[in-house]
């Protein structure tokens, strides 16, 4: 006698799907946490403020911000905001009490000249950058000096530079070097900041990864003799556009033959071209093959 039909045991889904979703969950954890601490690293950058220069009563202030850096250019725009400051300023130090004349370093393009007794304002001063190449994005690096020397009715008066740059895309350092007394010098060394770096290799690790995809997706078509399959030679042709489209969002618009074109996407795009033609001429070759002996 056959014994009695029991019905199988609904499975537990919810059981089956923790196991999963709780290491989804702590990665997801882990990256947000990480991701929070760098862009809060790099916040902090951004916002240090270096001061470096005489603390007497009457002297005069220079607050120096790097607004923009054009590597392409090889140059720097830095926002000078100058205040005289003690028996050197009159409106709590909105104007000089005399002619006041900002002396610049070698590097930056010009002096800068304010009247007695008118209102101060910012000015832009364009800064030319040395050493270093964009052709090295994103790993390029630049260094320049930054100094200033102040003159208030034709007689020298101490200097106080307060620097800090503001352009996102770079991280800059700024050392102080020896000078003459009277006059502020600081070396800046200039670098990609850490979310563009980052971003940058993603992008290189994604082109590959594209690649990758591609050349898996070709021999498995050619060696199956698939034949002229539409659909994987649409996707072959759209990824080969769309990496160049891809690679146009780098930020900084880094100029073709650049570090990370000879790292990845020159390969990339090279490999993704040879795959769809091998595609084609083997899907060709089946295709003939099988009108001859049909």
């Amino acid at each position: 006698m056959a014994p009695p039909w029991t019905p199988p045991r609904p499975r537990r889904s919810g059981a089956s799907i923790l196991p999963v979703l709780l290491p989804i969950a702590v990665l997801i954890v882990v990256a947000v946490t990480v991701g929070s601490w760098l862009q809060w690293k790099e916040r902090q950058t951004i916002d240090t403020v270096h001061t470096v220069g005489s603390a007497a009563a009457d002297r005069v202030d220079v607050e120096a911000h790097v607004q923009s850096v054009d590597a392409a250019a090889r140059e720097l725009v830095l926002r000078v905001r100058v205040t005289p400051r003690g028996a050197l300023g009159e409106e709590d130090g909105t104007a000089p009490v005399a002619d006041l004349s900002l002396l610049t370093s070698s590097a930056t393009l010009g002096d800068l000249a304010f009247k007695a007794h008118e209102r101060l304002a910012t000015k832009d001063v364009q800064v030319a950058l040395t050493g270093g190449s964009i052709s090295d994005y994103p790993f390029d690096t630049y260094e320049t000096d930054i100094g200033f020397g102040a003159v208030v009715g034709g007689k020298e008066v101490p200097v106080r530079v307060l620097f800090s740059n503001h352009d996102v895309l770079f991280s800059v350092s700024a050392t102080p070097t020896p000078s003459r007394q009277g006059t502020v010098v600081m070396a800046l060394g200039l670098h990609r900041s850490g979310s563009l770096l980052v971003f940058a290799v993603f992008m290189m690790v994604v082109m590959w990864a594209l690649a990758a995809s591609v050349l898996m997706g070709a021999w498995y078509l050619t060696t199956r003799g698939e034949g002229l399959v539409w659909p994987a030679l649409a996707w072959m042709a759209a990824t080969l556009f769309a990496l160049s489209a891809f690679r146009n969002t780098a930020p900084g618009t880094p100029p073709i033959g650049c570090a990370m074109d000879w790292i990845a996407f020159l390969w990339a795009e090279t490999v993704i071209a040879l795959c769809l033609i091998a595609v084609v001429i083997t899907g060709v070759r089946s295709a003939l093959h099988r009108d001859d002996t049909s």
